[in-house]
């Protein structure tokens, strides 16, 4: 082994060490940064995000890879571990454009799944509670489904579709605390306009039986028997083993009525694409 690559490798293990300290000055960084190989800062950020995954530091090593090999295998690695730096960090914006950035530089890179994976990741682990706004939501699905569409073979398509799932059932679950809200109110109409789109929109999510009993529920108030009736007749076709579809049945057999479709409204539609096999 020759002088500088023993000076190099002793360079690199004091810094780790200074780094894990706390001790090292961004001076001093930069200074012995600039006598190492782009392998051994990679290196360095790699031992910094496994020791301090919340501290920056991995991230500036990346960068500085970068920075000083802008043309090496390394400084392309380093764009991607920016982003998962970042992501592990819950700094997601930044994630997103680390991850973006790589995207646009590298299309078809082998880590390209990664990266992508990365960007839907930081929408979908940024998710509020249902009851805030959803944009977020929506953007996660569309990055997702970019995983999903683009790299069915990667290792992250399965993590993508979990993900999907459980971002689009997210949404319906929007959709249903606004419509509950606005049936506790008395508000009939505006809460089936938002039973409807779970029903019509989110009809794969656990929100669906719900929604059918609900709108029985509103039908109901309004003294809209048919609708109710069919309602719960799709209920009963497809969750006749839901609570909701007891709740319904007692509700209508209370007033003499009975599950069945009726009338032509936009449920009788539904019906028969369930009597069909294509609703669901």
């Amino acid at each position: 082994m020759t002088g500088r690559a023993n000076r190099a490798r002793l360079i690199g293990a004091v810094l780790v060490v200074a780094v894990l300290a706390g001790c090292t000055s961004s001076k001093q960084k930069q200074i012995d940064l600039e006598s190492m190989s782009a392998e051994q800062i990679f290196a360095l950020g790699e031992q910094a995000l496994e020791a301090s995954p919340r501290q920056p530091t991995a991230g500036r090593y990346f960068a500085e890879v970068e920075r000083l090999y802008p043309y090496s295998e390394w400084a392309k690695r380093s764009v991607v571990m920016q982003a998962y730096a970042e992501h592990r960090r819950k700094k997601y914006e930044d994630a997103r454009a680390a991850a973006q950035r790589y995207l646009d530089l590298y299309p078809g890179d082998e880590d390209a799944a990664w990266a992508q994976y990365i960007l839907a990741i930081s929408y979908y682990d940024e998710i509020d509670e249902i009851g805030r706004d959803q944009g977020l939501t929506f953007q996660a699905l569309q990055a997702l489904r970019v995983v999903i569409e683009q790299y069915p073979d990667s290792e992250y398509a399965k993590s993508a579709m979990l993900k999907f799932d459980l971002a689009f059932d997210h949404l319906a679950g929007k959709e249903m605390e606004i419509g509950r809200y606005y049936l506790r109110q008395g508000h009939y109409t505006a809460a089936i306009n938002r039973f409807r789109v779970v029903v019509e929109q989110f009809q794969t999510t656990t929100h669906t039986p719900e929604a059918l009993h609900r709108l029985v529920e509103s039908y109901l108030a309004l003294g809209l028997n048919e609708e109710a009736q069919t309602a719960a007749a799709i209920l009963g076709h497809n969750f006749k083993g839901s609570p909701f579809y007891d709740d319904s049945y007692r509700l209508l057999t209370g007033k003499g009525l009975n599950p069945e479709a009726r009338g032509q409204s936009w449920l009788r539609t539904i019906y028969r694409q369930a009597i069909q096999g294509r609703w669901l």
